[in-house]
């Protein structure tokens, strides 16, 4: 059996994976607030454990492996959207217009991410749908002594957890000094955290011991956590910026609740995207959404290859020069083995370094060796194990296949006529309308290949032809 080893978090160093029961490895990831399209640095942990998610179920068979990433539809921003919608004219109750603002986001979510090659968990669920387990687990917590109730809000006794803050590293006088904390008259500490909140009378609001109100954000992941998966389970992901406070809290809240369960194993955490090196931020105007790029005409395989080709603990930078290249090789690869129709066992050197902590790039350069070398099967086995390559991401290799075979041929008739006149200008001119478009012009002694790049521009290219 394939040995895997994952940094875990908590521990702060590269471990061998041990699931608790082999039959049933368990993994838990935060998802998405439902409130807008999923921009793109949303896209990188759905990659990396769905990639995490393929290798487990490798090793210990597709049946034995239980997925869960939830949806956040408890949200002051899908409630402004709604009530938005509701000022404008829309139809229907402010509740009935927050579940149809949520199905739509939850259905751009699905289409996005099925369009980057990402395998649907096996459980998705709804905040809204395991409310009456949120409120069971904050009333066990209010009756030991965790939680306490003032003004309608429950809020959960940090300092009563005597190992808050092991995640992140950080004490919690430290933390107080260190980030922006809000300050309530309800708070006992400043730290403590809210696990009920009262709602008004046209907000979204369930009847609890509290009164009407809805669930604080950390407590949905831990009821539904452990609804789904147990109080205790393998391994729980997300993005770094969930570590504190949500991961925090997360560990805090499950393990007074589920006293000497230990909450997950092992913790882990992907890094921040950038684009062309920087931060992605609306006010610097680098800020777009993974359908923003698909529109674009940037293919999702070609989006999965970037983000597999760095590290998940490493910062990784979304560049244009990156995904033209990626489209270059996925092209060369599909070409390669398309005449492959079933693959061979995936070779043990890409399940060794993917066992190295989801080493996604090291399984890149391996499969550059194997196209180079001619073992194409292994090629495809391994790109298989990547989600690349798949009959459901296929087809946007071949865009504009017609269109730019005749612009092949009147590129390859203006060169030759170039040859006998020494006149380059019509080449030239003709090349520079194809870079322009978004076209990968490659010249040799052999003749003319075209490409269409990640941003092609056809509609251009049809009315100029």
């Amino acid at each position: 059996m394939t040995t895997i080893k994952l940094h875990n978090t908590k521990t702060r160093k590269r471990e061998v994976f041990k699931p608790i029961d082999e039959k049933n490895v368990r993994m838990y990831v935060c998802g998405p607030t439902v409130y807008d399209r999923a921009h793109l640095g949303n896209a990188r942990p759905v990659i990396v454990f769905d990639v995490l998610n393929r290798l487990l179920r490798h090793v210990y068979g597709p049946d034995h492996v239980t997925y869960v990433r939830n949806f956040t539809d408890v949200d002051d921003r899908i409630n402004e959207t709604a009530l938005k919608r509701q000022q404008a004219g829309a139809a229907g109750s402010l509740e009935e217009l927050i579940r149809e603002r949520s199905d739509e986001t939850i259905d751009w979510y699905h289409a996005d991410m099925d369009a980057l090659g990402a395998l649907r968990p096996d459980h998705e669920p709804r905040a809204t749908e395991y409310i009456d387990q949120m409120v069971a687990m904050i009333a066990q917590l209010e009756t030991d002594g965790f939680a306490y109730e003032k003004e309608g809000h429950v809020l959960f006794r940090v300092r009563k957890y005597a190992d808050y803050g092991a995640l992140s590293g950080r004490s919690v006088d430290d933390m107080i000094a260190g980030a922006r904390v809000e300050v309530a008259p309800y708070k006992e500490d400043p730290m403590d955290f809210v696990l009920w909140k009262p709602s008004t009378d046209e907000l979204p609001g369930w009847d609890s011991p509290w009164g009407r109100g809805r669930p604080g954000w950390h407590i949905e992941c831990s009821a539904m956590a452990h609804e789904l998966l147990g109080a205790h389970f393998d391994i729980h992901g997300g993005g770094n910026d969930l570590m504190f406070p949500h991961h925090e809290n997360e560990i805090a809240q499950s393990c007074c609740a589920h006293p000497g369960s230990g909450f997950a194993n092992v913790w882990m955490h992907n890094e921040m995207l950038q684009v062309e090196g920087k931060k992605m931020s609306k006010s610097l105007g680098n800020f777009f959404t993974v359908r923003d790029l698909l529109e674009q005409g940037v293919p999702g395989e070609v989006i999965r290859f970037v983000m597999l080709s760095t590290h998940y603990r490493k910062p990784m930078d979304w560049t244009e020069k990156k995904a033209v290249e990626a489209s270059r090789i996925l092209k060369k690869w599909r070409e390669l083995t398309a005449d492959i129709t079933a693959s061979p066992s995936v070779p043990e050197m890409v399940l060794e370094t993917l066992g190295e902590d989801l080493n996604t790039a090291g399984v890149l350069t391996v499969m550059h060796e194997f196209a180079n070398s001619g073992a194409l099967g292994d090629l495809k086995a391994s790109a298989d194990m990547l989600g690349l390559l798949t009959t459901e991401l296929a087809g946007w290799e071949n865009r504009g296949g017609v269109l730019l075979d005749g612009w092949t041929e009147r590129l390859t008739i203006a060169r030759e006529n170039a040859f006998r006149s020494k006149d380059f200008s019509e080449v030239d001119r003709l090349k520079s309308i194809l870079t322009n478009a978004g076209v990968e012009v490659r010249m040799s002694k052999d003749g003319i290949a075209l490409a269409a790049g990640p941003e092609v521009d056809l509609e251009y290219l049809e009315a100029l032809k």
